[in-house]
């Protein structure tokens, strides 16, 4: 193992050496278990073309708003890590919230056999399409709603979110 984390460091320094972001480089290494340095560098290099575009400056920020959303309200961080959205709505969701519930269980799915088939790419094209529907969301569903039952299963639906963004990279570490 320390092979080959000297050969993971080495990576890192040429790739930022190449130009590669070093934040970016973070973000796919700190998802850890992966020995593949191939793998890894294919994957940073994906996501720098990802954030790159406007879809993926728009999920970061996404990201990032769910994450602190999250983070405010107490939600831990390793209860998002469960496949699906493997929750019911006791009422009937707003139109962005059920067009976000809908891009999530298309989404996520995609992008997780992606990454597995390590089509890195295709992962960060399926996190694209929930941009539109995370800012809607954001822009239409009111998180804080005095209805405790809405409240209490929309930080679910951000926490999936979260986890299907983490399933590519830890967008927490990247900047901007």
């Amino acid at each position: 193992i320390e092979v080959l984390d000297f050969f993971a460091d080495r990576l890192k320094v040429q790739q930022r050496e190449a130009g590669v972001r070093h934040d970016l480089i973070d973000a796919v290494f700190a998802l850890g278990g992966e020995d593949d340095l191939v793998r890894l560098l294919a994957r940073v290099h994906a996501l720098q073309a990802f954030v790159a575009t406007p879809d993926g400056t728009n999920l970061l920020a996404g990201y990032k708003r769910a994450a602190n959303i999250l983070k405010k309200e107490g939600y831990a961080a390793n209860t998002d890590r469960h496949p699906g959205l493997d929750f019911a709505l006791s009422y009937t969701p707003e139109p962005a919230e059920k067009a976000l519930i809908d891009a999530l269980g298309a989404a996520g799915p995609h992008s997780a056999a992606a990454v597995a088939g390590e089509d890195f790419a295709a992962a960060m094209a399926a996190l694209a399409s929930l941009r539109a529907p995370i800012d809607a969301f954001f822009d239409h569903v009111t998180l804080t709603d005095a209805d405790q039952n809405k409240r209490t299963l929309r930080l679910p639906l951000l926490a999936q979110f979260r986890a299907a963004v983490l399933g590519v990279a830890d967008f927490s570490r990247i900047e901007g």
